[in-house]
């Protein structure tokens, strides 16, 4: 499979600090889900902010399909990647949602017929057709960021990079909108980054970059990171909800299985084994 995304011996330093990125090396794979954690201050918002030219590295290399991005080629290389902040309020720019999600293509001199199918169909692929006349002020924090995927997907780019996309969504529109980043991933075989704090939200990425500190620690699957108790000791960071549930259900001596699952893969094991006794 081809790298979509290799990065090389990557630093980055802002003004009188310390390093904030120290020799970041790793791939992505086109149509990989890649999950990047770690705690606040640890480089990872700055990474995402790297790949997406926002930043540019003291020193390393950043190739997007095989291209080193540097001054002359990121406009370019930026055409194929769309990114979702945040804080949804900050990423609109015009009086209504489907002006807001014709913006970019507007920049890149689409032509009208051509921008109004593209937006059409990107609003509905989100589920927010109904919304397009709609203030963007009247929308709630989940629909704000279904039409920010929307502005992304209109453009029709390759790479999508997500920072921090739910951390500021009630539960259900975190679960809405992750089903639907889930969905517009299958459908527009998108390859995806996102830096995340909520662990439910890693463990649905085929891989995971932990950060600490400006350092690559560990790069593995889900299965492999949050099974290892030592690891997870050692980072102070969070178990999956299936592990805790786990934990519980072998204090009551409920036979559980020993490797890992995401939480639909537990709950079919939990109906079977009910059918069972």
């Amino acid at each position: 499979m081809m790298s979509i995304i290799k990065v090389t011996h990557l630093n980055y330093q802002y003004e009188a600090h310390k390093k904030i990125l120290n020799d970041i090396n790793f791939t992505v794979e086109t149509g990989e889900w890649l999950a990047i954690i770690g705690h606040n201050g640890s480089g990872k918002s700055t990474l995402l902010r790297c790949l997406d030219g926002l930043l540019t590295p003291q020193s390393g290399q950043i190739l997007i399909n095989d291209t080193i991005m540097n001054d002359e080629n990121i406009w370019q290389l930026r055409q194929k990647m769309g990114m979702i902040f945040q804080n949804p309020d900050e990423q609109f720019v015009r009086a209504t949602v489907a002006d807001d999600v014709a913006f970019a293509l507007e920049n890149a001199a689409v032509p009208p017929q051509l921008m109004q199918q593209r937006v059409h169909e990107a609003l509905a692929a989100v589920g927010m057709l109904a919304y397009a006349d709609k203030a963007p002020a009247q929308l709630s924090g989940g629909q704000k960021q279904r039409v920010a995927l929307a502005g992304v997907i209109a453009q029709q780019p390759r790479l999508m990079l997500l920072d921090e996309a739910t951390s500021m969504l009630d539960p259900d529109g975190r679960r809405l909108v992750l089903q639907i980043i889930k969905q517009l991933r299958q459908k527009y075989h998108l390859t995806l980054l996102s830096v995340t704090h909520d662990i439910d939200e890693a463990i649905m990425a085929d891989r995971i970059l932990i950060i600490n500190d400006g350092h690559i620690i560990k790069n593995d699957t889900p299965a492999a990171i949050f099974t290892d108790k030592t690891l997870l000791s050692q980072l102070n960071l969070p178990i999956p909800y299936t592990e805790q549930l786990k934990n519980k259900l072998r204090q009551y001596h409920v036979p559980v299985p020993q490797g890992f699952y995401d939480i639909k893969e537990f709950v079919k094991y939990l109906w079977t084994l009910s059918s069972k006794m």
